[in-house]
């Protein structure tokens, strides 16, 4: 199969796991994503498959949009919302 599957990212798995995913379901020899979200995002991975792999860094250099929540005032050990929170302001 070639071509591209859009994939929304659920939290916790990293891109590279719905990759593999994806490659395992469509029985594809090669696959790969088109920049990396982090493991606690979600969002639009799109996904590109077979001959389909050689748009990707095309598709990498294109301007994309995020967003995001954000809750101020609040530290953690981690630096993200994984870690225990040490000091509220």
């Amino acid at each position: 199969m070639d071509g591209i599957v859009v994939m929304d990212k659920p939290a916790g798995l990293t891109s590279h796991d719905v990759v593999r995913k994806v490659k395992k379901i469509l029985g594809a020899g090669k696959a790969g994503h088109t920049g990396t979200l982090d493991p606690m995002a979600t969002g639009v991975l799109p996904v590109c498959v077979g001959e389909a792999t050689k748009l990707a860094p095309f598709l990498s250099a294109e301007n994309k949009t995020y967003l995001a929540t954000m809750l101020l005032g609040v530290e953690t050990d981690t630096q993200d919302t994984e870690g225990k929170i040490i000091e509220k302001s």
